[in-house]
């Protein structure tokens, strides 16, 4: 695997302290430092572009909801499309979803469809209450069912053996299948109306930036979808932990919202493998496992001295944004907390990816269990194909 990564300067043990300068760019006025670079007429200044043709013979709805008190009509419209066959897109409190009906093979597809997903990449199945396991699992270790009761609803998905039944187009032809209950009121009340367990990967072409807000979906998967629900933006920002419980050990498959050490204290000691995507020729068990995924169209490049490499970059004729925690040349600042960290990264990134900068260079937070996450993403992102 290839990055673009500046290794100039060592590691950082401390987390530099919050604060901005006068060279933070907002949003706002983003576009007031593209010398050269006409941006679309939007309000914000930036503009729209979808990364992907539309196809002609689907009319993409967007319907708001409630993240709340969801509305029962939209709920039950949603969950009818499921259950025929339908894409809908849905909040999650990681990212935006993609589902369809994960018993229906013909619905799964697509879902690989729609994405540009490859066939050896697992999706998650979805369900509303701890209980709905049986639906797909085969077997519930007991390990399965102590980090269930810790952390679920919430970000963690558990690899257990398959139910027979379960469409090999779930999991990638592998004998397991990946599965969470989600913590968002929304992606729940979809799922309980419409009856099935609810395959769904993030919302967005595949191996680009996850969704987080509808219109980032929209921007990705318009014209190849049937439904987004838009409720909001997702309060976590990046995909769930992933672990495996199908072994003597706990094995971390993806680094997420819920950290190493919060796993040891239910399971003890946690295998972490070596490298963080399956060896070549296996069966995946997980998604997240592909060197290059979460990644802009703008390539990524992660330094230790963000400043330094910017004004290298700039020096040699790139238009170039940074992102980072306190930095000198023009950039995007970022909170120094993890978890606030997460929940802004791809909407960052997002938002970055339209300016028409020529490349981000972005600050490696510290190595650190509770910045595995966000290092992960940042790792993959970078990463040239």
């Amino acid at each position: 695997m290839e990055l673009q990564t500046a290794t100039e300067g060592g590691p950082s043990c401390e987390t530099p302290k919050r604060r901005r300068n006068d060279n933070s760019v907002t949003p706002i006025d983003i576009k007031d430092k593209l010398i050269g670079h006409t941006v679309g007429a939007e309000p914000n200044g930036l503009s729209l572009r979808s990364s992907t043709a539309t196809h002609a013979d689907m009319n993409t709805e967007i319907l708001r909801v409630d993240p709340t008190v969801p509305e029962p009509a939209i709920i039950a419209k949603a969950a009818d499309y499921l259950r025929t066959g339908r894409l809908v897109a849905f909040p999650t409190e990681t990212v935006y979803g993609l589902g369809a009906n994960a018993l229906d093979p013909e619905a799964v597809r697509s879902i690989f469809a729609a994405k540009g997903r490859p066939a050896s990449n697992p999706v998650i199945v979805h369900v509303a209450e701890p209980s709905q396991v049986v639906n797909v699992a085969a077997q519930w270790p007991e390990t399965a069912a102590q980090l269930a009761a810790k952390f679920w609803p919430g970000p963690l998905t558990i690899v257990v053996p398959k139910k027979h039944g379960v469409p090999d187009e779930v999991t990638a032809g592998g004998p397991t299948v990946a599965v969470r209950c989600p913590n968002h009121v929304v992606a729940r009340e979809l799922i309980r109306v419409a009856g099935v367990p609810i395959a769904a990967p993030s919302a967005n072409r595949s191996t680009e930036l996850s969704p987080t807000r509808a219109e980032h979906v929209f921007k990705s998967l318009n014209g190849r979808i049937d439904l987004i629900l838009d409720g909001g933006p997702c309060a976590g920002g990046i995909e769930s932990t992933v672990v495996d419980v199908t072994g003597p050990v706990v094995r971390l498959l993806r680094h997420g919202l819920i950290t190493v050490p919060m796993l040891e204290e239910v399971v003890g000691l946690v295998d972490l493998p070596s490298r963080g995507y399956e060896p070549l020729g296996s069966v995946a068990r997980s998604p997240g496992q592909m060197a290059k995924h979460y990644s802009p169209r703008t390539p990524v490049v992660l330094a230790q001295d963000a400043d330094a490499e910017h004004q290298r970059l700039r020096d040699a004729g790139f238009r170039v944004i940074s992102v980072g925690f306190d930095l000198i040349w023009d950039y995007r600042f970022i909170s120094n907390d993890p978890a606030e960290y997460a929940t802004d990264l791809y909407a960052i990134l997002h938002e970055l990816d339209e300016a028409g900068f020529d490349r981000i260079v972005i600050e490696l937070p510290p190595d650190t269990p509770e910045w595995a996450a966000v290092r992960d993403r940042l790792t993959r992102a970078a990463a040239m194909s």
